[in-house]
């Protein structure tokens, strides 16, 4: 399998933050822990250790247990559950929504990347056990995001009215989108594979929870990878303290907007990408997963009559903590509390709201994680690598806008030299020896001098432009091959891993497809991987 590497700022689809933080920009360092290389684990581990308590653990170890009672769980899984409860044994996190048929490929290599680096983990502190961990956002709310999939350029997608947590939701009218989806697969052994996969997750399961459990499972449970459900009563239990501190004092609007006005200040092109609530809780029951906002001591869910005062509310969360669902800003806190986590992997706009909550767990006492960008993968198939070749396209072009791509080829391959500069540069230089007479006799001929040299710029990039559209035209089969294959690789002109499902390469590849990618992808590499495969 053929690879090659592309430094992430190179790409042009990370924000400088993101490119900053990886570059370990000197601005950033307050805004987390510990920069994720292998020697800087040891000190998180140390921290997490000291922190975390064993009481803590025993409660995790039943909830998953009680969380696993129905699936059909692996030996591996089954024992870094079992591993979980040692002072030992640490986590390494990554989260996503529920999407249907896990949505696009980014999924994979965010679980991927967190069972390697685990090995890796093991590998240099063999004293330590590692379990990967993938925490199920169960309690979103948002059904537009994860309602659909990208099958061969359209949308699979599954149409219901839909409200609160999307976990709860029951799969009415999945039986439809198989019938859409099947009718689009051949009669191959991985495509009736797939075709089960799905049947089994979605048509034999009462909620999205319960069939993202099969799903996941069935995928990854040789990995060991153990997964969690946050919304969970004991779990949430553990979050208390947490929770009424948010409803009582609101720490977390403090801290997180200090933070955001800091990173404001380091540079503007910095975008802040979650902004903090008064109150950062849902309240959820069945159906219903609305903010709490206080007013004069008065704490309400907005859109229902639900309302309390400040010590009937703390009753509230007492009796019942499952009906308190963090938000983005402390759904990283209560993963945190109740994990003895080192580190989580997620994408770049994952990372850059992490960036902004150091602060509120300091200001809780709790241990802020590494913080990993996790594997970018462009996956090309030898065919495309041979076109590749033969256009004499670097792979690293197609990371080009298509405009900007198709004007390098042109000047590439054009046997006539389409670039201008010398001819600027020369006529640039008679100008200046042009200012120097006009400044010797009248200073208005220098404006005079000035227009002129506009005009003879604007001319030769005139020029330019018409020879380059000229040559564009007579190169335009040629370039059409370019822009096919980018359009093949680069679907909607984005990333490949944003777009396309697991689905379209499981029917090539089959069950290699996750051995090939456990295989290659390094968590620590901290460039976009381009695989061949």
């Amino acid at each position: 399998m053929p690879t090659d590497y592309i430094p992430f700022r190179e790409t042009n689809y990370f924000s400088s933050l993101i490119c900053d933080y990886l570059d370990e920009n000197n601005d950033l360092k307050s805004f987390y822990n510990r920069f994720p290389k292998l020697e800087n684990f040891k000190a998180q581990i140390e921290e997490k250790q000291g922190s975390f308590s064993s009481e803590t653990r025993t409660v995790l170890v039943k909830s998953l247990k009680n969380q696993y009672a129905s699936v059909d769980i692996s030996e591996a899984t089954k024992n870094n559950i079992d591993l979980l409860s040692d002072n030992n044994t640490f986590t390494v996190t990554t989260g996503h929504q529920l999407n249907l048929f896990t949505g696009p490929l980014y999924f994979f290599y965010k679980i991927i990347s967190t069972i390697n680096l685990c090995t890796q983990l093991k590998a240099a502190y063999p004293n330590q056990n590692f379990v990967p961990i993938y925490w199920m956002a169960t309690e979103d709310h948002d059904f537009e995001e994860i309602n659909f999939f990208n099958f061969r350029g359209r949308k699979v997608q599954w149409n219901r009215e839909a409200s609160g947590a999307v976990g709860e939701l029951e799969l009415d009218g999945l039986d439809k989108v198989f019938e859409v989806f099947a009718s689009q697969l051949n009669k191959t052994t991985n495509a009736e594979t797939l075709k089960q996969l799905f049947k089994n997750a979605y048509l034999e399961h009462q909620n999205l929870t319960d069939a993202m459990y099969y799903l996941v499972n069935e995928l990854f449970k040789d990995y060991g990878l153990v997964i969690v459900d946050g919304n969970d009563t004991d779990l949430k239990r553990l979050f208390l303290p947490y929770a009424e501190d948010e409803l009582v004092n609101q720490t977390s609007f403090d801290k997180v907007s200090q933070a955001n006005e800091k990173l404001n200040k380091l540079s503007d092109k910095y975008k802040i990408q979650v902004n903090p609530r008064e109150i950062n809780l849902f309240y959820i029951t069945k159906d219903v997963r609305e903010r709490i906002v206080e007013t004069n001591g008065i704490y309400k869910v907005l859109n229902t009559k639900m309302s309390w005062s400040k010590s009937e509310i703390q009753k509230e969360l007492v009796e019942h903590p499952e009906r308190f669902s963090p938000n983005v800003i402390m759904r990283p806190l209560f993963q945190e509390v109740i994990l003895p986590n080192l580190c989580y992997i997620g994408g770049g706009g994952e990372l850059a709201y992490w960036l902004q909550l150091k602060s509120n767990f300091e200001a809780q006492n709790v241990v802020f994680p590494m913080l990993l960008l996790r594997n970018s993968v462009l996956m090309m198939t030898d065919k495309q690598k041979e076109k590749l070749d033969k256009l004499e396209v670097s792979i690293s072009d197609l990371f080009l806008k298509q405009n900007q791509l198709r004007t390098k080829v042109t000047k590439q391959v054009s046997k006539i030299d389409i670039d201008f500069s010398s001819q600027k540069a020369h006529l640039e230089q008679q100008f200046k020896d042009l200012y120097k007479i006009a400044e010797q006799t009248d200073e208005s001929f220098v404006g005079a001098v000035k227009a002129q040299e506009v005009k003879q710029i604007n001319g030769l990039e005139n020029l330019e432009s018409r020879l380059l559209k000229a040559q564009k035209r007579k190169l335009s089969d040629y370039l059409e091959r370019v822009t096919i294959l980018q359009d093949d690789l680069f679907p909607r002109q984005s990333l490949q891993e944003r777009n396309m499902n697991f689905s379209e390469f499981y029917l090539e590849y089959g069950d290699a497809l996750i051995p090939k990618l456990i295989e290659t992808l390094e968590p620590l590499k901290g460039e976009f991987l381009v695989l061949t495969i």
